[in-house]
């Protein structure tokens, strides 16, 4: 285990060597075929449920694992580094319960949260339109109240999950005020009128299925309308803090992979008589390689040691999501160089790490977006990661 990923406690030393080992055992020999032939593992998600990992940083009482935001990205960068796939589905399905987890009524957690924490519901996230991505508060979905029902009707893009998902978290508009018109419902699968169209054909995670989801008159009852009417966006981007966080963790699983199966390589081939880890260039290349794992890591569990103590980690959320993300793009892309043209070849497994890690700069924020958030918060107060530990920063205001 690399030496920064400091654990705090003994029963989190274990659970992380447990998740470590599954992933290696029952992931890993998966992966390749299952992402060459677009199948997406349904059963890994149950059996990951009940290991824990799907409901880790919630409470127990609700059937969650108790354990420290820390702990819960530690073990899903364990899953990402077998297959990135299960990885983004994992980030995914715990934001999809964050709504209900964090704002939902006493009843309303006890009655849905232990088969969504146990993995017996997998869930999927809707809130990007095709004309309201990076922008969530000019969504057009709508939601109608009719009698002890909402009436549910438009498009949501890039779903996660889409047409597998057993629940879906939806944002919709409820009145037209920008921001304060949208109210966040949980949304059976099976509900009349809700569709999904064929999968998206994605340039790389091929083993995660993504599509998008149409709304044809969903009639929703009241009691899953989470949260208050009009809190939907507050609630959307809470949300994605804690998703950018999990992706910022499969992001690092996936640069480890790729360097991982480059020292490897550096170590049983060979150019011009010497191993290709013994010559300076590739060896320094290495050395960045492991750099950029150790920086995306290190900013990832900064964030979410911020989050485990109550203080605010917007801006650390987006920090951790651009630099992850952005290394790992990095890292899988000097693998492939390192390997040459048998790293251009799907012979060995670098080649689809650089596809996969492409859109980790993209969803859940484009690392775009990730900029406008952080210089936003820079604009508004000053001071860095000490201060927050300490409390005394009040930089993260709502963005």
């Amino acid at each position: 285990m690399p030496a920064d990923r400091a654990l705090p406690s003994p029963e989190a030393v274990r659970l992380v060597g447990h998740l470590r080992e599954l992933a290696q055992e029952t992931l890993v020999p998966r992966a390749a075929r299952a992402e060459a032939e677009g199948d997406f593992p349904r059963d890994v998600f149950r059996t990951l449920g009940r290991t824990g990992l799907l409901g880790l940083p919630y409470p127990r009482e609700y059937g969650g694992g108790g354990q420290d935001y820390e702990v819960y990205l530690q073990a899903l960068e364990e899953v990402a580094t077998a297959w990135a796939s299960v990885g983004v589905g994992v980030s995914v399905h715990v934001m999809s319960c964050f709504a209900l987890a964090t704002y939902g009524t006493e009843e309303q957690r006890r009655t849905w949260l232990p088969d969504m924490l146990g993995g017996e519901l997998l869930g999927a996230y809707c809130l990007s339109e095709p004309e309201a991505g990076s922008d969530p508060a000019a969504m057009r979905t709508r939601a109608v109240l009719d009698g002890d029902h909402y009436v549910i009707h438009g498009v949501k893009a890039w779903a996660t999950h889409g047409g597998h998902a057993d629940f879906y978290t939806v944002m919709a508009r409820t009145s037209d005020h920008r921001s304060r018109g949208i109210s966040c419902f949980l949304v059976p699968a099976d509900t009349p009128g809700l569709f999904a169209d064929p999968p998206e054909r994605k340039m790389g995670l091929t083993g995660s299925a993504t599509a998008t989801m149409r709304f044809e008159g969903v009639r929703v009852p009241v009691d899953r309308l989470i949260g208050q009417e009009g809190q939907g966006l507050q609630i959307a981007l809470a949300a994605l803090d804690c998703g950018r966080m999990g992706i910022a963790a499969v992001a690092t699983g996936l640069a480890q992979a790729a360097l991982d199966d480059a020292v490897r390589y550096a170590r049983e081939h060979q150019f011009l008589g010497e191993l290709l880890i013994e010559q300076q260039g590739p060896a320094f290349a290495l050395a960045d390689m492991a750099a950029s794992v150790a920086a995306a890591r290190a900013t990832t569990l900064t964030a979410a040691r911020l989050k485990d103590q109550g203080l605010g980690f917007g801006r650390e959320a987006s920090i951790a999501k651009m630099v992850a993300t952005d290394n790992a793009m990095n890292v899988t892309g000097a693998a492939v160089q390192l390997l040459g043209d048998e790293g251009y070849s799907r012979r060995f497994a670098v080649e689809r790490y650089m596809r996969e890690a492409k859109v980790m700069q993209i969803f859940e924020g484009t690392n775009q977006i990730q900029r406008l958030v952080i210089s936003r918060a820079l604009k508004k107060t000053d001071g860095g990661v000490l201060t927050a530990l300490t409390g005394t920063s009040g930089r993260h205001e709502e963005h």
